[in-house]
């Protein structure tokens, strides 16, 4: 079996977006906890461009790795909360989790070892960017307009919400 430079890529890709979630979810320091997330969300971007998707790739850093990043940690740094230490998993826990874990991983592996999805045109790759700005800004103006009102919505009512706690703690005070 000879593995390719493609194939070993993906597969250490892979690790780093599995290891960074799993991190993510065992680290107790918050600020290792974002770091891991953003190693996988560069990995993540890493196999976008393998799958030949460069925009979504790009898209992925400037968006999670960079934006997306910030935000959560401004929401943690501007927040009040109360640390109050959890007691750790027992091993009894740990194993069922483990446990867990393995089975998804094989019928996971179970659903896909013989998926055939046939053969792909040749022209998929080709000038991606290109028709994602077409049919972003052509068959799908409409959807892509009401999202950005949804966006700034949701903005005028964090704005709104964040002046009420505002106004109930100077209240208190």
């Amino acid at each position: 079996m000879t593995f390719s430079g493609e194939f070993l890529a993906f597969l250490s890709l892979a690790v780093v977006a599995i290891m960074g979630g799993v991190l993510l979810l065992n680290l107790s320091n918050v600020v290792h906890m974002v770091v891991a997330m953003v190693f996988t969300f560069i990995s993540i971007a890493g196999i976008y461009v393998l799958l030949s998707a460069e925009f979504i790739a790009v898209a992925q850093i400037l968006l999670y790795s960079g934006a997306i990043t910030i935000i959560m940690l401004f929401g943690i740094m501007l927040t009040r909360h109360n640390d109050r230490s959890e007691a750790k998993a027992g091993k009894v826990r740990k194993l069922l989790v483990f446990l867990g874990v393995l089975g998804f991983a094989f019928a996971f592996y179970i659903g896909i070892y013989n998926l055939d999805l046939g053969q792909l045109p040749s022209t998929l790759h080709e000038k991606n960017t290109e028709q994602i700005g077409v049919a972003l800004y052509s068959k799908y103006i409409i959807p892509f307009e009401l999202t950005s009102v949804l966006l700034l919505a949701a903005l005028f009512g964090a704005i709104i919400l964040s002046k009420k706690d505002d106004e109930k703690e100077a209240e208190q005070e």
